[in-house]
């Protein structure tokens, strides 16, 4: 008789490409992937993937069998959806990414109290700047600032955030006060290098103008980013989901040069096989709310 966590370890190290990455997602041990890999082909009396010393591959039989494992996790996933919503409960693991920043200042706090309410999800968070493969690496979910371009996934907006040019008081002091576009490419800025200079793009009546200034600081992470302009290095291009404490300590100050920020949007995305997921569901709006419309850290 084939056994669920068998075929699950199995469809992990398909979609992850590796024991090590299905253990991972699965949050066992290698060796115990292998052994329910082990268990499964012998089942089916068929090798399921053939392995050398750096590379695992689906047999034939591997990638036929694959289809129909991820139609059978999906549909008893789904099953499990349907009677925790019937229950008014909702349980078991849930596996999400963020990015640091907004993780570590907003979404955290938020996920406490959904914690809380439902005490039997089992949460994962990961906290990566980088852009992860919500397929690939296996999250039932991730959250993102700014668009999401896959058509493999469902994505929901969370929340609207501005984007502020700002710099500190003594920065400015020392350099001065950058009064419009030209000017502000004269400056030295600290850049998200996940998005490179290009991200710094402003609304000039119908046309949306990117400035590369002079680079102080490469960095993927908004904090670090937002650290560095309060200690004075540069000019910065951050949202205020960040910039909220330090504007109202005065730490930081925005910089008017005539044209406006383009904005970002915050969103969530999931798996289309996950559009019936209750915890999902339930998930989305719970941080809706928390987060709010206008969002509660807009008040700068």
């Amino acid at each position: 008789m084939l056994k669920l966590e068998a075929v699950q370890a199995f469809s992990a190290i398909a979609e992850t490409g590796s024991i090590t990455g299905a253990a991972r997602r699965l949050s066992i041990s290698k060796s115990v992937v292998s052994e329910r890999l082990a268990e499964l082909e012998r089942s089916l009396g068929a090798k399921l993937v053939h392995r050398t010393t750096r590379t695992l591959l689906l047999t034939e039989d591997g990638n036929a069998f694959h289809a129909r494992a991820r139609r059978i996790l999906r549909d008893v996933d789904e099953a499990a959806s349907e009677l925790a919503e019937r229950r008014g409960t909702l349980a078991g693991p849930l596996r999400i990414s963020a990015p640091v920043s907004f993780g570590i200042l907003h979404l955290g706090p938020a996920l406490y109290g959904f914690l809380a309410k439902h005490p039997a999800v089992e949460l994962t968070l990961d906290l990566d700047d980088r852009f992860v493969d919500i397929l690939s690496e296996g999250y039932d979910a991730v959250i993102r600032h700014g668009p999401v371009d896959d058509k493999r996934v469902i994505v929901k907006r969370l929340a609207l955030s501005r984007r502020c040019l700002v710099a500190s008081p003594e920065y400015l002091r020392r350099h001065g006060n950058p009064k419009s576009v030209q000017e502000l490419e004269q400056h030295r800025g600290i850049i998200y290098s996940n998005r490179g200079a290009a991200d710094w793009r402003f609304h000039i009546g119908r046309k949306l103008v990117s400035v590369q200034p002079r680079s102080a600081l490469h960095v993927n992470n908004g904090l670090v980013m937002r650290d560095a302009a309060i200690a004075g290095l540069g000019v910065t291009l951050l949202t205020t989901f960040i910039l909220h404490t330090p504007l109202k300590s005065r730490a930081l100050k925005v910089i008017d040069i005539g044209a406006e920020p383009e904005g970002a949007t915050i969103y969530v995305a999931y798996p289309q096989h996950l559009r019936s997921s209750a915890k999902i569901r339930a998930l989305t709006a719970w941080l809706q709310q928390c987060f709010g419309n206008p969002v509660h850290w807009e008040g700068v």
